[in-house]
């Protein structure tokens, strides 16, 4: 058992590298028009900077949980990180947009490998009940804010010095992390025996590749094009071939005897809603910000520290919502206001002011912070120590493939409503587009989910 100083240094530099992870899914967003200019890229193709991230990011994690129960979580968490650090030194010195993207895929694959050990180590080395709901909740704080600080720490990279940097910052907090953790945790898991289910990591990354490809050509080539309907046709192949080969794999790669809980089965696919329609607004927001009120990268980022701040406050009473509220009625809740933001930002126009952009913006934190820390609560509820690293990948998996699909969802709806040349035509719908999914998560919720159930915590 580590001394308590040193274990709440460990958990800070733990912490800190799923800070990086969070943040690395939003960085580049702000920075988004300046990319494009500089690599060449064209409207659809941008879409894969935070999308090749998410895809290899959550495609791998769960084979990044099976390496981390195999050979350790320490040790991965330090490969794993590595890998992270590496990718984004490429990235930060890519000369072309195909570097930037396979960048951007490493730094996923770097994630996969590491994440599952962050949410997991967080949990094993709670002394109690209570910490390890805290450290859950900080998990998520770290998660959500993260993403959101991300668009403040890269607009402002941006306008001082480069696009660039928004990558190359994460290479000597990246080492020191890693130094940390190697150095102070040493009570490495000890390593089971099994076999790897590589052709479930390989069937799952190709067929959320496929599906986000999929909704992506649409904005290319429209829904009604040959090679849309085969790339969904593709996508369901490979999705099924998924399901055949868990079912027959001596190790399968998804742990199916924790999806056997409905709650937390529920919770999963709430998870991968929310996250979907949080980070479509991040990707349509951010846009709008700069194309329409013209906005620099580094005022476009401030403009959404509300988000951040109240992601925050909120996150710490969530927890004793739960409590009191049950689980269901938190979801529920922070599905109906995050549904409301969309809502309220659907009418933005070349007229609006920012002032039509924070109101929404206020209300939609506020429903994000209950989905993620009661998602998350949900999830890992009543997990055995063994099966820590899997719920940890599931549900990294979820938010990853999730963030992925709800921007390729509703990129693909502006694109069809779309006038060229101009940003706003196309707003609106694909906003509502947004909103639907967080609807449909707190029917998900509510169906789920049983009435006033209680986190372990």
């Amino acid at each position: 058992m580590l001394k308590t100083r040193s274990t709440a240094l460990a958990t800070a530099a733990i912490l800190t590298l799923q800070f990086m992870f969070a943040l690395d899914s939003q960085v580049m967003t702000v920075a988004l028009p300046t990319i494009q200019d500089d690599l060449g890229f064209t409207a659809a193709t941008l879409s894969w900077i935070p999308n090749a991230y998410a895809i290899a990011f959550g495609g791998l994690i769960l084979l990044g949980s099976r390496l981390g129960d195999r050979y350790g979580r320490v040790r991965m968490f330090a490969v794993g990180a590595g890998v992270f650090v590496v990718a984004s030194l490429i990235g930060g010195l890519a000369p072309t947009a195909g570097v930037l993207v396979g960048a951007r895929v490493l730094q996923g694959l770097g994630a996969a490998i590491a994440a599952p050990s962050v949410l997991a180590l967080i949990s094993t080395m709670a002394v109690s009940a209570a910490s390890r709901a805290r450290g859950l909740a900080l998990f998520t704080v770290m998660a959500a804010i993260g993403a959101s600080f991300g668009l403040v720490l890269g607009g402002l990279l941006t306008e001082l010095a480069s696009w660039r940097w928004g990558l190359l910052i994460n290479v000597p907090i990246g080492l020191a992390v890693i130094a940390v953790v190697v150095r102070l945790v040493k009570n490495e898991t000890h390593p089971q025996t099994g076999r790897f289910d590589i052709p479930g990591a390989l069937l799952a990354t190709l067929a959320s590749v496929t599906l986000v490809w999929a909704f992506l050509n649409t904005a290319d080539h429209g829904w009604a094009h040959l090679g849309t309907a085969i790339s969904f046709i593709i996508a369901a192949l490979l999705i099924a071939a998924l399901v055949v080969a868990e079912r027959r794999a001596a190790s399968p790669l998804i742990a199916v005897h924790l999806l056997r809980d409905r709650a937390r089965s529920g919770a999963l696919v709430n998870m991968a809603l929310a996250s979907g329609a949080h980070l479509a607004m991040l990707f349509m927001i951010a846009l709008f910000l700069q194309r329409t009120l013209q906005f620099s990268p580094l005022v476009a980022g401030i403009a959404f520290l509300p988000l951040t701040v109240t992601i925050f406050i909120v996150t710490r009473w969530v927890p004793q919502w739960v409590g009191r509220f049950g689980t269901r009625s938190v979801l529920i809740a922070g599905g109906v206001l995050v549904a409301l933001s969309f809502v309220l930002w659907a009418p933005l126009s070349t007229s609006s002011t920012y002032l039509w952009v924070v109101i929404p913006l206020l209300i939609h934190a506020v429903g994000m912070a209950l989905l993620f820390t009661g998602g998350t609560l949900a999830s890992m509820d009543t997990i055995a120590d063994s099966d820590a690293g899997s719920a940890s990948g599931m549900l990294q998996m979820a938010q990853q493939i999730g963030g992925a699909l709800g921007i390729a969802v509703v990129v693909s709806v502006y694109a069809a409503n779309a006038t060229p040349g101009q940003f706003v035509p196309g707003l609106s719908v694909a906003l509502l587009a947004g909103g639907g999914l967080a609807v449909l998560g707190a029917v998900v919720a509510a169906v789920t989910m049983r009435r006033r159930a209680r986190s372990s915590s």
